[in-house]
């Protein structure tokens, strides 16, 4: 008797676990990473983006490895790779940084809508930044170029543009 009374217990809940999971609903799908709906918003997130990195960038305080966070929040791939060995050298050298960045130009080169990527050919001013060491010697190159050409890829990831790639611009000439 005892045992049919197990049996029976241990049937009600197999089947109550049976009809309470298939009445549950699916869970919520999650969202995959989508694309730029137009040219128009590809160009936006660009601009805004690298308006931001710059921002981000003119705010580093090199002797303060807190201030380079959101600069690498901006970036990806190589872009992000590159950035944090310039700035970890320049913080482990004891430069300091004066002066502000600005973009001369930007435009839309191209963009893969359905992928999220587009890219921006820019001219970079950097006529008014220096780099010093401790002595307070300037370490920027002779002849450095104070209006940098660009190529720069952005990705979209997860609702999130970042740069991925900036490389010298071959094809663009810059005042």
């Amino acid at each position: 008797m005892i045992r049919e009374r197990r049996f029976a217990a241990a049937a009600t809940l197999a089947l109550a676990l049976a009809l309470t999971t298939a009445c549950a609903p699916d869970p919520a799908p999650t969202p995959s990473p989508t694309g730029f709906a137009s040219q128009e918003e590809a160009f936006a997130a660009a601009e805004a983006t690298y308006r931001a990195y710059v921002d981000a960038l003119n705010a580093v305080d090199l002797s303060d490895p807190a201030t380079f966070e959101p600069v690498y929040s901006l970036l990806s791939g190589t872009a992000l790779a590159d950035s944090k060995k310039s700035l970890t050298a320049f913080h482990a050298e004891g430069y300091t940084r004066t002066g502000d960045t600005r973009i001369d130009r930007l435009t839309v080169t191209g963009s893969d809508l359905a992928a999220g990527t587009v890219t921006v050919a820019l001219c970079l001013d950097v006529s008014d930044v220096d780099l010093v060491d401790s002595s307070g010697e300037s370490v920027v190159a002779p002849g450095r170029v104070n209006v940098q050409p660009l190529d720069v890829t952005l990705v979209k990831s997860s609702n999130t543009t970042r740069i991925d790639r900036s490389v010298a611009a071959e094809e663009l000439t810059c005042g």
